[in-house]
């Protein structure tokens, strides 16, 4: 931790306070949760960023969207608009934001809608004429005004909530306290390798009583783009930029083994402008460019189609993936709107 972090300390104390009373008065019911007669399922943290909410809605759109008319309601991280946008043939990553814009493109059939007010946001899809009757809540752990049927809570296997401490000290919003509204705990971004001893060493140190699972990030063995898709051990060997603007791009670049090649990382949801595009082409030249499936929403038209690829990934279980899956559709099937 670097000194500066160590400095805020005392500021960390003061927002602790601040969340814990805030935590307390929505749990006592001063402060009002509005909740809806439709199955919502939040998925969130404790931490900021980096521990795979994308990949884990992009699941669960997955198990339910053939058996259900599924709708994801995110805030819409760092797009140019405000209030209720609704996905359609207009959008794209500036209107909706680059991970809205992601599920709505690989997921045509769903409904995708963004609005920094959640409340209003479910209001507006149920009066929809083609309403959804689930919706998935994107980074919605914290958003405490509307109260969801079933919270799911990630922690990054290398950046466990109970091993951290609150803003600006460490990298929590709320305190882990938070945990006790989860209604079950992933371990995300977990070694393919990790063996049971590992993980009842990580449960018992999470101290909770829900279910907990552990999941990997498991990338495709092709990259695509528009034209088409090339097989990631054929490019491995060549001569090209990788281009990541997530929270934590290591395994990604560990993964197209980019060592001997040029890597750009940027900020977490970057607004690639005039400048990085130049700078993304100088460095390419006419060699490929890799990037992850969030940045490529961004990126697709700023630069030449037949360079720029993108390497998907997908959430896997480790562990009780039927028990999971179980899980989520007896509460979707029990929830009063789909009995």
């Amino acid at each position: 931790m670097n000194i500066f972090r160590k400095l805020l300390f005392p500021v960390a104390l003061i927002y602790w306070l601040v969340t814990f009373i805030r935590n307390f008065l929505y749990d006592i019911g001063m402060f009002k949760s509005e909740s809806f007669d439709i199955p919502i399922i939040a998925v969130g943290n404790l931490s900021v960023g980096g521990t795979g909410k994308s990949p884990q809605i992009e699941y669960l759109i997955r198990l339910l969207s053939s058996k259900y008319q599924v709708a994801t309601l995110s805030r819409g991280y760092k797009r140019s608009t405000t209030g209720f946008v609704l996905a359609d043939h207009n959008a794209n990553a500036n209107t909706l934001g680059d991970e809205p814009f992601q599920f709505f493109s690989k997921y045509p059939k769903i409904i995708v809608a963004v609005d920094e007010n959640r409340v209003e946001g479910i209001k507006i899809l149920l009066e929809l004429d083609k309403k959804p009757n689930l919706i998935l809540l994107d980074d919605a752990y914290q958003h405490r005004k509307v109260k969801a049927g079933f919270y799911i809570l990630l922690t990054a296997y290398d950046d466990l909530f109970c091993d951290d401490f609150i803003l600006p000290f460490g990298n929590l919003r709320e305190t882990s306290f938070g945990k006790n509204r989860a209604d079950m705990i992933i371990v995300t971004k977990c070694p393919n390798n990790i063996d049971e001893l590992v993980q009842k060493k990580i449960k018992d140190k999470l101290k909770v009583l829900q279910p907990i699972y552990f999941t990997t990030i498991s990338y495709d063995v092709n990259v695509y783009n528009e034209s088409g898709q090339l097989s990631v051990n054929e490019i491995k060997e060549e001569e090209k930029v990788v281009v990541a603007g997530i929270a934590k791009p290591k395994p990604f670049f560990d993964f197209l083994e980019a060592k001997s090649s040029e890597t750009m990382i940027f900020s977490d949801h970057h607004n690639f402008e005039e400048r990085d595009i130049n700078s993304i082409l100088n460095k390419a030249k006419k060699n490929k460019i890799i990037t992850t499936e969030k940045d490529y929403v961004r990126l697709k038209d700023k630069l030449p189609k037949e360079q720029l690829y993108y390497l998907p990934i997908q959430s896997r279980f480790l562990n009780a993936s039927t028990h999971f899956d179980k899980t989520i559709n007896n509460y979707v099937e029990q929830s009063p709107r789909n009995r």
